[in-house]
């Protein structure tokens, strides 16, 4: 109820309040009905001429020599309020249920690979990484803050987060963000408690530039291991003597005193020097200037990055049902898992459009890695007390697994790429590894798109290609801890990608294709162990996203087909569609509204397992499998826009029980029930 105060009380001041001309300028966003240009003072060309080199704008960095690639500041209202729910990050999402819990994006092509660390990728929707991480070039400080909750005393969410801009002068700017989220779960043992944090500070002179970014984050997530039977979601009285009613914390769940937490941190930066010459450039017809021109740079990186992972579970009788083997302690577990690298590259660059025949760019590089992995030690459990042999699991036969690896790996690499022009822009990356685990490995990939007038509008047409040969990470190889023991001898995972995009403005269409084929796929069986498929598997997948608008009214629609040439090693969804209704206007000219109803749904398929114990998403028993979809998730909204506030008010899962009760998202694990939840964001003009 506090909170609900609080909202009120920061919409209605806000709502009194009048915009600045700095808040107008911050996002580059005309408040409704204003002419940027009514009051404006003539000034003469050179000042208007450094205005609009100093106008705002954002960019992230590519990985290793830290190109631009130009960004956006996230002030969009549209579908603002996703933001509230786990389930709908995707169209088809596998997710443990909580707001910052663990989720497996089911639309294959939207998946995130596996890193040297696999048990981020359970969490890499909410972790931060280099490409997300935004560097700003504003004219106006700025300060994006936002705030979200839902929920009753039992089961409410609060989210925080704040990311701040600013210039010192026209070539330095310092860029921060801070992310909290505290959230009970609607389900028992299903809290989260995260919070992520990072900086930015870069120079951009006209020989010397300097990036450097770092970022932490540190989850708590209670593991409850699913709900004890399904039957407590679709029939309830079946187990309660014919009561069909039941509160969502109170169904019982497999672990109660169990819980994950991955720490991480990264400090990326990246510095070149740039030699070129100076020029005589023409501003108009009276007024010239000297820019200076970059023809090469020499590139200097500096990657590091660590991870911890922990699991630990004190209640030993839910252990033994819960999990088939213990293996080092029968008392509790307690498994820790820390890995860390440190990356060197050196690159130069011959810069695209130093003169008139240098059509694209040219780099190459080279990257040395030191990679430490730590694994959890019997020590760690039993801490000098010897475990009763007879309590526990044998290790498997020939298991002689080191508690401490270091790696070496070597790099090199090139980038071909034109990002200028409006007919034609195009990437190529080449990777191949020549030394320790890196050795032999390829990846290979490029995107090229190009625009064309048709019907008097532009048409976008893209095309991406891929092909790797990686070695799968240390730890899918060789892992122990106090329920999972693993020793494999993998090869290398060999892809083949092809994708396509075609965008058609007037007609409001974005069509799409892919199609990926992998050999030696390395995924989790049904055992919840990596295993290898030495068979090459296929995935083709085809979306259309169509809106239409007549008036106030609109329907914007995604339908994406997925076809998997082997639904025992890697399951789909068939069909996964998004449909978002609703009445966009605006009212007393300056308030934006969005008011309406958007529905995901997914066809039934063989739906994932999730293995707390590792943030492992794993496949089931063929003949034991349980299916999960074809429900929808329906909400009903209204987000607003007003100058430089937005709000939202969602009351999710409004459908909760009218066509099915079968609302998984994968076995023994359902969504959110039904409830209401609110959201302030409030872009401050400093």
């Amino acid at each position: 109820m506090r909170s609900l105060k609080l909202l009120i009380c920061i919409i209605t001041i806000l709502l009194l309040g009048q915009p600045s001309a700095s808040g107008q300028e911050l996002s580059g966003v005309t408040p409704p009905g204003a002419n940027p240009d009514a009051f404006a003072v003539p000034q003469p060309a050179e000042t208007v001429q450094a205005k609009q080199e100093r106008r705002s704008t954002a960019w992230t960095l590519s990985y290793p020599l830290g190109q631009h690639i130009e960004s956006t500041v996230d002030t969009a209202l549209y579908n603002y309020q996703r933001i509230a729910l786990p389930a709908m990050y995707s169209d088809a999402m596998a997710t443990t249920g909580n707001l910052g819990s663990e989720a497996l994006n089911m639309i294959y092509f939207e998946r995130p690979a596996y890193t040297p660390f696999f048990f981020d990728r359970a969490l890499s929707m909410w972790l931060p990484t280099l490409a997300g991480q935004k560097f700003y070039n504003v004219y106006t400080p700025m300060t994006l803050l936002a705030y979200n909750f839902g929920g009753n005393r039992d089961n409410h969410t609060d989210r925080l987060t704040a990311q701040f801009g600013g210039n010192v002068n026209q070539r330095i700017g310092i860029d921060a963000f801070i992310d909290y989220l505290y959230s009970k779960g609607c389900y028992a043992s299903q809290s989260s408690k995260d919070i992520l944090y990072g900086a930015n500070v870069y120079y951009t002179g006209h020989r010397y530039e300097m990036q450097v970014l770092y970022n932490a984050f540190n989850f708590l997530n209670k593991e409850n291991g699913g709900i004890t039977d399904d039957l407590y979601i679709t029939d309830p009285a079946v187990l309660q003597g014919g009561d069909d009613h039941i509160e969502a914390q109170s169904i019982p769940v497999n672990l109660n005193n169990a819980y994950t937490r991955l720490i991480g941190a990264r400090f990326f930066t990246t510095q070149a020097y740039k030699l070129g010459f100076w020029k005589e450039e023409v501003v108009n017809d009276t007024l010239t200037r000297d820019v200076y021109v970059p023809v090469t740079k020499f590139i200097y990186s500096l990657d590091y990055e660590n991870r911890h992972h922990r699991f630990k579970n004190s209640n030993a009788s839910e252990a033994s049902e819960f999990f088939t083997n213990t293996y080092l302690s029968a008392a509790g577990t307690d498994d820790n898992t820390y890995y860390w690298h440190l990356a060197n590259t050196l690159g130069v660059e011959l810069v695209e459009g130093f003169q008139k025949w240098a059509k694209f760019g040219l780099s190459a590089y080279a990257t040395y890695q030191i990679r430490k992995y730590t694994q959890t030690t019997a020590g760690d459990h039993y801490q000098g007390a010897q475990p009763d042999p007879d309590m526990l699991t044998p290790l498997p036969p020939g298991i002689d697994i080191a508690p401490k690896t270091t790696q070496n790996l070597l790099w090199i690499g090139g980038r071909l790429e034109k990002t200028r022009g409006s007919i034609l822009k195009y990437y190529a990356d080449a990777k191949f590894g020549i030394l320790g685990e890196s050795a032999g490995e390829i990846d290979v990939n490029g995107k090229i798109e190009t625009n064309f007038k048709l019907f008097g509008d532009t048409v976008s047409l893209r095309a991406n290609g891929a092909f790797s040969n990686l070695a799968p990470s240390w730890l899918l190889k060789q892992y122990i801890s106090n329920h999972f023991v693993w020793q494999n001898d993998f090869g290398k995972i060999r892809r083949f990608r092809v994708g396509g995009e075609l965008v058609i403005p007037w007609t409001h269409t974005t069509l799409s294709a892919n199609f990926e084929s992998t050999q030696n796929l390395v995924y989790f069986n049904e055992e919840a162990l990596p295993a290898q498929y030495s068979g090459t598997v296929g995935v083709f997948a085809a979306r259309l996203h169509q809106e239409f608008h007549f008036g106030i009214w609109n329907w914007n629609n995604t339908v994406t087909y997925q076809a998997s040439t082997n639904q025992d090693i890697l399951p789909l969804p068939s069909l996964a569609i998004y449909s978002n209704m609703y009445l966009g206007f605006k009212a007393f000219k300056v308030l934006t509204l969005q008011i309406g109803v958007d529905c995901n749904y997914f066809t039934r398929y063989r739906g994932v397992m999730y293995q707390p114990a590792t943030t492992a998403f794993h496949v089931q028993k063929k003949e034991e499998a349980i299916k999960v979809g074809n429900f929808p998730l329906i909400n009903a909204y209204v987000t607003a826009k007003l100058y430089k506030v937005r709000f939202f008010i969602l009351w999710s899962h409004v459908n909760q029980g009218w066509f099915t009760k079968e609302y998984f998202s994968m076995p023994h694990y359902p969504i959110d029930p039904r409830r209401l939840q609110f959201g302030l964001s409030v872009d401050f003009a400093n």
